[in-house]
This record gives C-alpha cells, structure tokens and sequence, in this order.
C-alpha cells in the first residue's frame, strides 16, 4: 500500500500474445488442406535459416501422410528470399504456376486430381531392318511430345497428343478431358510450343496447375504447394 499522500504506482506488464509473431521478412506455411488429424489453418513459422520436413525427419512433419517421404524437403532463406528445395522425395513437391512455365523431358505436372509426365518424342525416321525392309508404324507426323496419365505404382493410364502440338486438359470439351474429376475446371490448362520450346499455363482454372520442383524452386507470398497430400499456402511477412 502507498504511504499517505503517495501517488499510487503501477507496475508496468507486457501483453501476452496468443501465439508467436512472425518476424518481418520471413513466412509461415498455413495448411490449406491435409490428411489424418492436422487441420485446416495449422501453421508452421519459417523463423530459423532452414526447415527441414517430411515424414520421419525434420521440424516439419506430417508423419500420418504415407506419401511424404521421410526426408521430404526443406525450406530455407538465402539473400533474404525463401526458397523450397525437393530432397529427392518419392513422390515429389510441387509448386502452383504464376505464369506459363517451362517444360523439360520428364517434367510432373498436376492438373486438378490427375499427374501428368510430359515426355519428348523424336520421329526423325521410319525403323527398318537389316535387310532394308520397313517396319509398320502409323504416319509419321510432326508429334513432338506426349502426355502420359501416371497411375497407382507408377503405371501409364491415358497417354495424348496432338499433330498440332498444342493440347487442352480439362473437364469437358477439351483435348483430354476427365468428366469426373471435381477438381478439374472445365478448361484447366493448356500445353503449347513456341521457338524456345515446349510450356504450360493455366487457363484460369478454380484450383491452379501446379509443376514438380526441379532441384530448388524461390517462393513468394500467396504461393501454394502440394508436399505429398498437404496443401499449403506461403504467407510472408512485410
């Protein structure tokens, strides 16, 4: 208690916060959507340097999600950029294009529920034999890639191209369609080749295209990624 006539003195308290503050510059992973007990709205801080995830291993982990590998990935900062890097995962992360986005041989592409292979082909001449005689093969025309549906185990499912080289994925009047894929827009993602090569864009679809990292891939804000069968959102911090 204050003496007579003191000024009652008040003892100065911090406010708590309910959860920790994301420092300016660095990001959050928010869980968009997921599989076994991790909810919808969970995040992660991306506060430290690196962040290893996967299944076994790391800080982040979704240990209930079988297609996770153990050693998934990791995000890390570097020149004050976030960055995801794919640590030879099994199954693969991928990244939802901004813009069209270049194709290699062999690139994994998922367009609403469905994974893709886009695959190079190269008919430069009919096949013959020894003796000079040709083999059956259908016409030759300018196809120039194929892609190929990747199924449980790896296995092919539909395989599609065209002469025009220019090939439309969707739910309905497309190139390649898949009727019964509720994830798939109507027009979802267009496969097309210019002089510098072959690319894929979105075609404003509801759910976005999304590409297999290739070694390390720069994130930004509003980003979204597919790490097994998590959907996460980049937030960064200003």
């Amino acid at each position: 208690m204050p003496a007579q006539g003191e000024e009652p003195k008040f003892t100065k308290r911090e406010t708590q916060l309910f959860g920790p503050m994301m420092t300016p510059g660095r990001a959050r992973l928010v869980l968009i959507r997921g599989t076994g007990t991790a909810l919808p709205g969970l995040s992660f801080h991306l506060n430290a340097k690196s962040h290893a995830c996967g299944r076994t291993h790391g800080v982040i982990l979704f240990d209930e999600d079988m297609t996770v590998s153990p050693k998934h990935g990791r995000f890390f900062y570097e020149d004050a950029c976030l960055f995801l890097e794919d640590d030879e995962s099994a199954n693969g992360t991928f990244v939802k294009i901004r813009e069209p986005r270049r194709l290699k041989n062999h690139d994994r592409v998922l367009v609403g529920e469905q994974l893709f292979e886009f695959q190079y082909l190269a008919v430069e001449d009919q096949y013959g034999t020894d003796d000079g005689t040709l083999a059956y093969i259908s016409p030759v025309k300018s196809y120039r890639f194929r892609l190929v549906q990747i199924l449980e185990s790896g296995k092919a499912g539909i395989v599609a191209t065209t002469p025009g080289n220019d090939l439309t994925i969707g739910r309905d009047g497309c190139d390649l369609d898949f009727p019964d894929d509720k994830h798939m827009s109507g027009r979802h993602a267009r496969i097309s080749h210019d002089a510098k090569g072959f690319q894929i864009e979105d075609l404003d679809s509801r759910n976005g295209t999304y590409v297999r990292v290739r070694g390390r891939e720069q994130l930004g804000h509003g980003d979204y990624i597919w790490l097994g069968e998590q959907l996460l959102r980049v937030e960064i911090t200003t």
